[in-house]
C-alpha cells in the first residue's frame, strides 16, 4: 500500500462492511473453544440432519425440498446451557452462493436421549426460500457463531464454497472436552473485561482497565451503585455540579445577547457538563451511561425545553433514579416540568384535555404498541397479527387522569413572579382535575377502572400502578435497556432472563433498576472474550463513538496545564456529534435521536442506531477521528475555553520498539478492540502502518489508530 487516504479507506471499508451490520463476514474465521458446533456428516461438512417423526428422527433425506416451510433438524454439541435455557436462546441462519442470509425459525431444542450432550435443534425453512442448491447453515450462541455446515436445500451443488479452514465434525460418542475458562479478572487487557467497560461506560482507559483486573466485575458494580456523598454528607449523582443556572423569561431580553443567549437559551452548557462526567467522572460512569439509556427512553428534548436551567432538573431525575425503582422514575418523570411542557401534561385540564403524555407514557415509556411474552417476542392472534396492547379508550382514561397538574406558580421554593417554574414538581389545581371514571389497561389482576369521585393524588397513583404492574413493562423497558448497553439484537433467552429480574430482584421488588442493569451486564450473553455471532452488538451512536476515541487517549485541554482548565477538557464536544446527527439533549422527537424499533433495510435485524447513518455522517466519523489525531484536537475559541487534545506518545513507544508495527498493531487489537479485529483487516492496518517509514514513529502511531478508529469492526461494537 503506498501513500495513505484516510477518507478513502474508510469509505471503502463502510460501503463494503458496515451496511450489513456485521462489519466483517466473521463466518470464515475458526470458532471460539466455548462455541456450539453443529454436527456434520462423518468425513463431510455436509449438515447431519433429520426429519421430525413424532418422538424419533428420520435420517434418510440427503436434501431438504424447499416451498412448505419444511421442517428440519441439526444436530448441535459443546453447550453448557443455563437450566431454564432452550430454543429461544438460539438464532440460526443459512447464506445461498449469491451470499444471501436467511433467518430460520427455531421451533425446538432437545437433549438426546443416548448423547445428552447433543441436542437436536429443529427449525423451519424462511418462507421466501426457494430449491438452490447447497447452502451454508449456522447456529449461533449467546453472541458466538458455530461452524457453518453445508445443506443441500433442492439439489447438491458446488456453491457456495465452504468456510477457510471447515473441517468434518462427526457426532461424539461422548462429551466434549472443555478448556476451564481462564481468570479474566487476573489477565492483562482480557477481551472480556474491555468489552464490559465498553457496555457499562463512556469507554476504556488504562486506570479503569486495571481496576477491574484488579476487583472484578461484581465488585466494581457494588463501587459504582453504591451511594456517594459530597462533602456536605448530601447524595451525589454526578462528578462535576450540575451547571447552577437561574429560570429565565420565556423570551430572552433585548440585552441578552451572545455568551448570554448560549448560555441561559441552548443546550451548551449542560452539554459540556456531560461530556466531562463522561470523560472524567470515574465514580459515577455507571449511572451516568445508564441515564443516558433511560433518556432515550423517557424523552424530553431541548428544542422545546430551549434553556439549560429548565432541563437539569430532568437529568437529575434520570441520574437520581438510574439505580432506583422504575415505579419511583414513572413518578418522578410524569410530575417533571420540562416534560409536562415537552408533553402537554402541563396544559391539559378537565375542560381542555390533551392526550399527548398518556398515549407516550404507554407507547414509548412502559408498555409499547403490542402484547409481549415475558422473552419480549410479540404475542400474536389467531390470524398471526401482533395483539395490541390497549385502544383508544385507554388512551382517554389515562389521559383524564393526567389533568389538572401544571407548574408551580407561588408556595414553592422556586416560585418566582413572572418566570416559568421549571425547577419544582407540577402541583395539581383540583378544579382543573376530571373526577369522572376512567377506563384503564385491563389485563389479569389488574385494576382496570378508576370509579369516579376519588382524589386525583388516588386516581395517579393508581394509574401509575396499573401501567407499572402490566406484563410488558419488564421484556419492554429490559429489551430497550440491553439494545443501549450491549446488542440490538439480543435473543429471547436474554430478554426473558433480564425480565425475570425486573419482576423480582430475588427479594419478592418489582422495578429494581440496580438489579437490572446488574443482570444485563453479568448475563452470559454480554459476556465472553470473542462475539462471532454476525448479528450482536450495536453501531456505536455519535456520543459512544466520541468518548471511545478520546476516553483511550486521556483527553486533555489545549491551554496551558493548570488555572480554570486543570488540564482537563472544557467538554465542548457537541459540535463533533451534531455532525453526526445527535444533538446532546436535543433529539429530533418524543421518538429519540433514532427510532428504537429501527430495522436494516431489507432485513428483520434491529438496528437503532443506523436510524442516523447515512453516507454524511459517515464520512464525518472519520473526520473527527483526524481531527483529534493529526489535527491537534479542538483548538480554543470563544465556546471551548480550554479545548480538547489527546496523546499518542505510549502508542508511539510502542511504534518506535517494534518496527515491524506488528507490537503497535496487536496492543490497539486488544486494548481498543478486545481483540476482534478479523486477521484481513489487521493485515490491511499493518500494511499501511508499514508503508510509513519507520523512523517516524509519531506518524506511525498516528496511522495505526485512525485506521483501527475508523474501521466498521470499531464502529459496531461487538
Amino acid at each position: 500500500m503506498k501513500g495513505f487516504s484516510a477518507p478513502r479507506l474508510f469509505f471503502q471499508a463502510v460501503c463494503c462492511a458496515l451496511a450489513i451490520f456485521s462489519a466483517v463476514a466473521v463466518s470464515a474465521q475458526n470458532p471460539p473453544e466455548d462455541a456450539p458446533v453443529l454436527i456434520s456428516q462423518p468425513g463431510s461438512t455436509r449438515a447431519l440432519t433429520a426429519r421430525p417423526t413424532g418422538k424419533s428422527f428420520d435420517f434418510s433425506p440427503k436434501t431438504v425440498q424447499a416451498g412448505r416451510n419444511p421442517r428440519i433438524t441439526f444436530f448441535v454439541t459443546n453447550l453448557a446451557l443455563l437450566p431454564d435455557e432452550g430454543a429461544n436462546a438460539f438464532r440460526v441462519d443459512l447464506q445461498d452462493a449469491q451470499g444471501y442470509r436467511y433467518p430460520l425459525q427455531v421451533l425446538a431444542l432437545e437433549p438426546l436421549a443416548d448423547r445428552p450432550w447433543v441436542y437436536a435443534l429443529t427449525v423451519r425453512l424462511h418462507p421466501l426460500m426457494t430449491n438452490v442448491g447447497d447452502v451454508l447453515v449456522r447456529a449461533n450462541w449467546r453472541g458466538m457463531a458455530s461452524n457453518r455446515v453445508r445443506l443441500a436445500i433442492g439439489f447438491e451443488s458446488r456453491k457456495p464454497e465452504d468456510d477457510a479452514g471447515a473441517v468434518p465434525t462427526p457426532m461424539p460418542d461422548k462429551p466434549p472436552v472443555t478448556t476451564p475458562v481462564q481468570n479474566v479478572a487476573s489477565l492483562p487487557w482480557a477481551g472480556d473485561r474491555v468489552r464490559f467497560i465498553e457496555q457499562s461506560t463512556f469507554g476504556p482507559n488504562a486506570a479503569l482497565e486495571m481496576r477491574l483486573r484488579r476487583i472484578g466485575f461484581s465488585a466494581w458494580l457494588n463501587e459504582q451503585t453504591e451511594e456517594k456523598r459530597d462533602a456536605n454528607g448530601a447524595l451525589r449523582y454526578s462528578t462535576y455540579p450540575y451547571p447552577n443556572l437561574p429560570l429565565m423569561p420565556q423570551t430572552p431580553s433585548q440585552t441578552c445577547t451572545g455568551n448570554c443567549l448560549r448560555d441561559n437559551y441552548s443546550m451548551y452548557p449542560l452539554q459540556k457538563w456531560f461530556f466531562r462526567e463522561t470523560l472524567y467522572g470515574e465514580d459515577q460512569q455507571l449511572r451516568r451511561r445508564v441515564s443516558w439509556a433511560l433518556g432515550q427512553i423517557w424523552v424530553v428534548s431541548g428544542r422545546e425545553t430551549i434553556q439549560p436551567s429548565r432541563m437539569v432538573p430532568y437529568v437529575q431525575v434520570l441520574d437520581r433514579n438510574a439505580f432506583g425503582n422504575y415505579r419511583d422514575l414513572m413518578r418522578e418523570m410524569t410530575l417533571n416540568p420540562a416534560m409536562g411542557n415537552y408533553l402537554d401534561m402541563a396544559i391539559s385540564t378537565q375542560q381542555n384535555p390533551n392526550e399527548n403524555y398518556a398515549r407516550e407514557i404507554l407507547q414509548l415509556f412502559s408498555i409499547g404498541l403490542y402484547r409481549l411474552n415475558q422473552d419480549g417476542t410479540v404475542q400474536r392472534d389467531a390470524q398471526n397479527n401482533p395483539i395490541p396492547t390497549y385502544d383508544q379508550s385507554v388512551v382517554n382514561g389515562f389521559t383524564k387522569v393526567f389533568t389538572g397538574w401544571s407548574f408551580c406558580v407561588q408556595g414553592c421554593p422556586n416560585s418566582q413572579p413572572g418566570i416559568v417554574n421549571y425547577k419544582d414538581q407540577m402541583v395539581l389545581t383540583p378544579a382543573n382535575h376530571d373526577a369522572g371514571e376512567k377506563q384503564l389497561l385491563n389485563y389479569p389482576g389488574a385494576v382496570s377502572i378508576i370509579p369516579a369521585g376519588l382524589t386525583a393524588d388516588q386516581d395517579f397513583e393508581m394509574a401509575l400502578d396499573n401501567i407499572f404492574y402490566h406484563p410488558n413493562v419488564a421484556p419492554f423497558v429490559s429489551k430497550i435497556l440491553i439494545q443501549q448497553l450491549v446488542t440490538s439484537n439480543p435473543t429471547p433467552a436474554y430478554v426473558g432472563r433480564v425480565a425475570a429480574v425486573f419482576n423480582d430482584n430475588g427479594q419478592g421488588i418489582r422495578g429494581d433498576l440496580k438489579a437490572v442493569v446488574r443482570a444485563i451486564l453479568l448475563d452470559p450473553e454480554a459476556r465472553g472474550n470473542l462475539k462471532t455471532d454476525p448479528d450482536y452488538g450495536h453501531l456505536r451512536e455519535p456520543v459512544l463513538f466520541v468518548t471511545n476515541i478520546l476516553r483511550p487517549l486521556n483527553p486533555v485541554s489545549v491551554a496551558t496545564a493548570g488555572g480554570a482548565c486543570s488540564n482537563q477538557s472544557d467538554g465542548y464536544l457537541n459540535p463533533a456529534t451534531i455532525v453526526l446527527d445527535q444533538d446532546v439533549f436535543n433529539p429530533p422527537s418524543v421518538f429519540n435521536y433514532y427510532p428504537m424499533t429501527y430495522t436494516l433495510q431489507n432485513t428483520d435485524l434491529h438496528a437503532p442506531e443506523f436510524g442516523i447513518f447515512s453516507t454524511g455522517t459517515a464520512l464525518k466519523r472519520p473526520n473527527f477521528v483526524n481531527q483529534m489525531i493529526f489535527g491537534g484536537g479542538i483548538g480554543l475559541s470563544s465556546d471551548a475555553s480550554c479545548g480538547t487534545q489527546v496523546s499518542l506518545a505510549r502508542w508511539q513507544s510502542l511504534a518506535a520498539a517494534d518496527t515491524t508495527g506488528a507490537l503497535l498493531v496487536d496492543t490497539m487489537n486488544t486494548e481498543i478492540m478486545h481483540g476482534s479485529l478479523s486477521p484481513v483487516v489487521r493485515g490491511h492496518i499493518l500494511e499501511a502502518v508499514q508503508a510509513v517509514a519507520s523512523t517516524d514513529s509519531l506518524k506511525r502511531a498516528r496511522t495505526a489508530f485512525y485506521l483501527v478508529a475508523t474501521a466498521p469492526q470499531f464502529q459496531v461494537q461487538r
